[in-house]
Parts: C-alpha cells; sequence; structure tokens
C-alpha cells in the first residue's frame, strides 16, 4: 500500500491546466448556446446584452457604456454599429457639440422584447440541463471571483436581464 504523503496531496490539490483556458471553453458553449436560441430573433448574444443596457442605462454616453459592460471604447464602437444600421439604436448629440447619446429606438425596444423571450428560452434550457443547484453554485462563484478580481464600481448593476 502506498502512503500519501503532505507534500503530494498538496500537489494534488493545486489546479490543473490553465484557468483562462477552461473559462474561454465554457464561455464558447455557453455563448453557443445562447445565440442558438437568440439567432430565432435575428440577434447574437453580444446584440441582446447590448440593446438590454442600452434600455435600462440609456440615452448614455458610449464611454459610459463602455464602462458599465466592461469593455473598451473600440469594440463598443465596432458593436454598436449594426444595431445602429438595423434602427435599433440611435446615436444623438448629447449636452454639447462634441458629446453623443447612445439610445434605443422603439424598433430596438420590440426587437429586445422578442429576444428576451428567446433568451428566456435559453436560460431555462441551460438551467434544466445543468441543474438548478449547479447554476446558482456556479453564479456564486463567478460573484465571488469577480469581487475578488475586480470590485464592482458603486451604483453599477452588471445584469441588465
Amino acid at each position: 500500500m502506498k502512503h500519501v504523503t503532505h507534500a503530494s496531496s498538496a500537489e494534488a490539490m493545486k489546479p490543473q491546466g490553465c484557468t483562462n483556458f477552461k473559462l474561454r471553453q465554457l464561455m464558447r458553449r455557453v455563448a453557443q448556446y445562447y445565440d442558438a436560441e437568440l439567432v430565432k430573433a435575428g440577434l447574437k448574444v453580444t446584440q441582446y446584452s447590448l440593446l438590454s443596457y442600452v434600455l435600462k442605462l440609456g440615452p448614455i454616453r458610449p464611454g459610459e457604456l463602455a464602462r458599465a459592460m466592461k469593455m473598451d471604447a473600440s469594440t463598443l464602437t465596432r458593436n454598436l454599429k449594426p444595431l445602429v444600421e438595423a434602427g435599433w439604436l440611435a446615436l444623438g448629440a448629447g449636452s454639447d457639440g462634441r458629446s453623443r447619446l447612445v439610445s434605443i429606438t422603439e424598433s430596438g425596444r420590440e426587437k429586445r422584447h422578442e429576444a428576451q423571450r428567446r433568451w428566456r428560452v435559453a436560460q431555462d434550457g441551460l438551467n434544466q440541463q445543468l441543474g438548478i443547484e449547479r447554476v446558482l453554485a456556479l453564479h456564486t462563484l463567478i460573484d465571488d471571483a469577480l469581487e475578488l478580481l475586480s470590485p464592482i464600481e458603486p451604483g453599477v448593476d452588471d445584469d441588465p436581464y
């Protein structure tokens, strides 16, 4: 019978593999799951998120929107373009000549409402596939990790759904 030493048991407790890689794999799987539903409403999950944030926070300056969504300004600009072109979001003048505001249009509200039904189907399906207890544990773990890695700014709610 092999005797386990303290050093080998400590080594066995170390995470194996790259946490970043594992999280990216999980994120791709989850995004594919939501995208498969949201495509039925003509949106990608990133577009649905953007519509949801603008609905909740808008009219809002692009820089503030990027900060609220935890993304850089160039990514936001790239993601805004197709939604503005579709007529779901509008870029208007801000309080001075140099600033702009992003707002949701009436057709954007309708599109977001349609997509929200698809999002709910995806969320319910994921809850069923993974099990409510596992989803709740995953949410708790993610929230705890986010708090430890980057404290949430006061007054910013990260969940517009």
